[in-house]
C-alpha cells in the first residue's frame, strides 16, 4: 500500500459538507473571548515572571539528557513527594 498526498477531489461529499463554511467562522483578528484577572492573579502572574530562573542549569541538564548521562535518583524524588503531599495536607494555622 503506497501512501502519499491526499488527493483533496476524491473527497466524498459528506465529509465536504461536514466543514463550516468560511462565513460562519471567526476571523482571526476577532477575539473570540474577554478574560479579566483579578488583582490577586495579576499579582501571581507578576510573582512568576520574577522566579529565580538558572538557564545555565537548565542547560547543563539538558547536555546530560542528550548525551545519555543524566541520572535519576527515584529515591529523591519520592521523598520529595512524599514532603510536598505532607505539605499540602497540613492545615493552615491562622
Amino acid at each position: 500500500m503506497k501512501i502519499g498526498p491526499l488527493d483533496l477531489k476524491q473527497l466524498p461529499a459528506a465529509a465536504a459538507a461536514d466543514r463550516k463554511p468560511a462565513a460562519q467562522q471567526p476571523a482571526a483578528n476577532e477575539p473570540s473571548a474577554r478574560v479579566e484577572l483579578s488583582s490577586q492573579a495579576a499579582l501571581r502572574g507578576q510573582d512568576a515572571a520574577r522566579a529565580d530562573f538558572d538557564s545555565a542549569k537548565v542547560e547543563r541538564i539538558a547536555q546530560a539528557i542528550r548525551d545519555g548521562t543524566f541520572n535519576i535518583n527515584a529515591e529523591v524524588i519520592a521523598d520529595k513527594l512524599i514532603a510536598n503531599a505532607q505539605d499540602l495536607l497540613v492545615k493552615p494555622t491562622r
